[in-house]
């Protein structure tokens, strides 16, 4: 057990409204945030893998370009609904968030200069109008590569910011900042369970385009609807695999919280679950009949739903991390 000192004393001044109210809009705020970052992140992979799989064909060439144009759009999205969570985090968790920032000072600096350069990248592709494809994918690859990078930092940053009996280790091993918190048993399940969950969304972004289609160009409509749903299913039953591992990675105890110790966190696991598993079938279904409305309306409002029960499940593993530490009364 760490010494008590390594905490920073909580901030005298006290917090202008109710603690619940910064809760509540700190799930409300993060729910919004998570969603632009998958469309942001999860459109330009499928992009990146229709332009792949187009091998220079126009139909596949259009799908990336435009996706391409989404993207200078939905980075600043991404950011913008970012900053909310991120201030409500700073004043509820404050002196946890800020010691683990100074732990990993560097990377988590490294993040402004990793966005900017994505940010150039997906404007520059998003102006190229289809005729130096060999130079647009590969600035696209590094910029949602740098993307990939800036949300393994934050996943970084976030488990250890959760586990300050690691703060003194890790800080007088390297106080230059120069650190990451790699040994960390759920780092990367919780890493790939929001990577793979972007991938998911992306090919609900595919859809939405799809249904813009629908009257106007048909044809290529379908093809979103397709190369999209498809890439939603398989995201998404890989996601289901990633959850079970992230769920098997944690503490016991925390473990317990989803098994039946906490029944809020129970229930919100078991809506996860089988709001997961019923998106699969009824894209499944959509496809095959090519029901537009059904792929473009119902999936998402069931995402939607998982989405907010796994933004609740997520604050409350984060309570349970820093209970022996941090009491909100």
């Amino acid at each position: 057990m760490m010494q008590p000192n390594l905490i920073p004393t909580l901030d005298p001044n006290p917090l202008p409204a109710p603690y619940w109210v910064f809760k509540l809009l700190l799930i409300v705020t993060f729910f919004l945030h998570i969603v632009a970052m998958n469309f942001m992140l999860g459109g330009g992979v499928l992009a990146l893998v229709s332009k792949w799989r187009s091998k220079n064909q126009p139909k596949g060439n259009r799908v990336f370009f435009d996706v391409a144009k989404k993207l200078p759009v939905l980075l600043p999205a991404t950011i913008t609904l970012g900053i909310a969570p991120l201030l409500f985090v700073q004043v509820l968790y404050g002196q946890y968030f800020y010691t683990s920032s100074i732990i990993v000072a560097w990377p988590w600096f490294l993040v402004l200069v990793f966005l900017t350069i994505a940010y150039y990248g997906f404007y520059y592709v998003s102006f190229q109008s289809g005729q130096h494809h060999g130079r647009a994918g590969g600035v696209m690859l590094f910029s949602v590569i740098l993307t990939f990078l800036i949300g393994f930092v934050y996943s970084n940053n976030l488990t250890l910011s959760q586990t300050p009996s690691r703060w003194g280790g890790k800080y007088f091993s390297n106080p230059a900042g120069w650190n990451l918190n790699l040994s960390e048993p759920t780092l990367i399940p919780r890493f790939l369970h929001f990577m793979v969950a972007a991938v998911a969304m992306g090919g609900l972004l595919l859809v939405f385009m799809a249904l813009a289609n629908w009257k106007r160009d048909t044809e290529y409509a379908r093809q979103l609807l397709q190369f999209g749903g498809k890439g939603f299913m398989y995201a998404t039953r890989a996601q289901i695999l990633v959850g079970i591992w992230f769920l098997a990675s944690l503490p016991r105890d925390m473990r317990m919280l989803y098994m039946g110790d906490n029944p809020l966190a129970t229930i919100l696991l078991l809506v996860g679950v089988a709001g997961g598993i019923g998106s699969i079938f009824l894209m499944s279904d959509a496809l095959r009949k090519e029901n537009i409305r059904v792929a473009a309306y119902y999936v998402p409002g069931i995402v939607g739903v998982v989405i907010l029960s796994m933004s609740v499940m997520r604050d409350i593993l984060r309570n349970a991390y820093l209970k022996p530490y941090f009491q909100p009364d």
